[in-house]
């Protein structure tokens, strides 16, 4: 596990740029997640687009997850959010743009359709993941089993809590969710994590430095070959080796951050 540490989130999302756009250039499949941390890197990419230096032409995408229950003309479905706040402003094929079919009648076939699209297209290249205070990516839950496949999970109150602001009261945040699960997640090529903000802070350290377990989906990451941790001063702030982190950034060997 690489960990970036980096004074600002706008600094952040600038370093998560540079390396989604050597992945976009080349045509990956990319998958996307929602939420707020991103949509930094989503402006940044944008930007880059529009000043001619980064095509989404030749890529395709799979979206981390949906929720149940919502159209997609929803303003809150991920369907909708990921095309207004990223993929219509650059030159993405929208009928490459995927994500669960949350608004269907049966979830747990959808659920292992969406699996099985992403193998079906040889899998994700660079997965770009947040992490949540209780330490969900993704919409794994905490005692999400590190091997768990798309499937129906319900949210835990926090993220309902957390996930209030964009629905008008917290009752219309839905319970349920599609997502993909750890195993899935686990199976893309590289894991680029980005995390900004001090109430990230505990999230991170247990990531990072605490044991692999289901307590902390996100730790997850320290089984995987190829994983990128960005974050900011204030996420960074509760980890016990942050010196060392620091001083293996500086003295990286000179290579790329991706494959």
């Amino acid at each position: 596990m690489e960990i970036l540490i980096r004074p600002t989130p706008a600094e952040v999302a600038v370093e998560a740029a540079d390396i989604f756009a050597h992945y976009a250039n080349a045509g990956a499949t990319l998958g996307l997640a929602t939420g707020s941390t991103p949509v930094a890197m989503y402006k940044e990419l944008i930007t880059r687009h529009e000043r001619g230096e980064v095509s989404f032409a030749r890529s395709r995408a799979f979206l981390l997850d949906e929720y149940i229950g919502l159209d997609r003309s929803h303003e809150q479905s991920y369907y909708s959010t990921i095309r207004r706040e990223f993929t219509s402003h650059v030159d993405f094929d929208d009928d490459l743009v995927k994500s669960p079919a949350g608004d269907c009648d049966d979830p747990a076939t959808a659920a292992a359709t969406y699996d099985k699209a992403i193998r079906d297209a040889d899998g994700v290249d660079i997965q770009l993941l947040g992490i949540g205070a209780n330490g969900h990516v993704g919409f794994n839950e905490p005692s999400s089993s590190l091997q768990s496949r798309t499937r129906i999970k319900t949210l835990h109150p926090q993220t309902v809590q957390d996930n209030a602001r964009f629905f008008d009261n917290e009752d219309e945040v839905p319970r349920h969710v599609l997502t993909q699960g750890l195993g899935t997640i686990s199976e893309a090529r590289h894991l680029l994590l980005l995390a900004t903000g001090s109430n990230k802070a505990s999230a991170v350290h247990a990531m990072v430095e605490g044991p692999l377990s289901a307590h902390c989906p996100a730790s997850i990451l320290q089984w995987h070959q190829r994983a990128t941790v960005i974050i900011d001063e204030a996420a960074a702030s509760q980890l016990e080796d942050r010196e060392y982190y620091v001083f293996a950034d500086k003295h990286r060997p000179h290579r790329p951050l991706f494959f």
